[in-house]
């Protein structure tokens, strides 16, 4: 059986300036903090960033490590706009390809089926051609001969995705109510990397949910890492809820005071920083 448990700044070890790096999670939801504070810790920067963004965006962002940004939203869910991507955004600090969230979908997709593009219907009649003049369309080649967009595979060289639990394999398990995209963000990706808030034996994770939720299968994964409360401040139902005080507090600091304060040290004194602010 192959072991592929390391620590988080073990996979990060692993990553390059200039890759671009998947990021998965939903806006202020089970996203995987650990490991981006992790890569924060690191002199990493250039890199081109896939994520339906939250505050791994904004950190990243913030801390100038980000050359390119694909994205088709950036919140903290119950803070409608992420404040430290919007001031990066709003001081030219990096590209911007915005598309439609049904684009960003078949995008991975693609990518996850080593294609080079797959036809969607998202984007047609909108902005989202106009702001992408790089995207182009295809027509079916059936009798219909209807329009579609060609939707670029996104592919990864890396992927960072958080779950409730793993195991030592590299087989993943989410408990809350919506997948998000982490699993194609790991098959779209050349290595994949994924945080749990518990490893457990493979025979207990068809113990504790029904068998559908084993989302990430083995073969997409290069590292696992036990990283408990490890998508903090977001959400990792239903292990625990988004962290709103804190979330918060990140807000409404400065990016600098913010970074001094909770990100100067290992994850163990961001932890301990946490709970001095409460």
């Amino acid at each position: 059986m192959s072991d592929k448990t390391m620590t988080a700044d073990e996979a990060v070890s692993r990553l390059r300036g200039g890759m671009t790096v998947g990021i998965g999670g939903w806006g202020s939801r089970r996203k995987p903090m650990a490991l981006v504070r992790a890569l924060l810790r690191s002199p990493i920067t250039d890199l081109t960033v896939v994520s339906c963004g939250g505050p791994d965006v904004g950190m990243l962002a913030a801390a100038g490590r980000i050359r390119k940004l694909v994205t088709a939203f950036v919140t903290l869910d119950s803070i409608p706009l992420e404040p430290h991507y919007r001031t990066a955004r709003e001081h030219a600090a990096f590209e911007l390809t915005e598309i439609d969230e049904a684009m960003f979908l078949w995008g991975l997709h693609a990518a996850a089926n080593r294609l080079p593009f797959l036809p969607v219907r998202a984007g047609i009649g909108s902005d989202v051609m106009r702001v992408n003049p790089g995207l182009r369309t295809v027509t079916s080649p059936y009798e219909d001969g209807e329009t579609f967009v060609a939707m670029p595979a996104l592919r990864l060289d890396a992927a960072l995705v958080h779950v409730n639990r793993a195991d030592r394999r590299g087989n993943g398990q989410y408990l809350g109510p919506d997948p998000y995209f982490d699993d194609l963000f790991c098959a779209a990706a050349d290595t994949a990397y994924v945080s749990c808030e518990r490893i457990v034996d493979t025979a207990e994770l068809t113990e504790e949910a029904a068998p559908q939720t084993l989302l990430i299968k083995r073969h997409t994964v290069t590292g696992v890492i036990e990283a408990p409360n490890g998508a903090h401040f977001t959400s990792c139902a239903p292990d625990y809820g988004r962290d709103e005080a804190f979330q918060r507090t990140y807000a409404t600091t400065g990016w600098p005071e913010f970074a001094a304060r909770f990100l100067g040290g290992d994850e163990q004194a961001y932890q301990s920083a946490v709970r001095e602010a409460r």
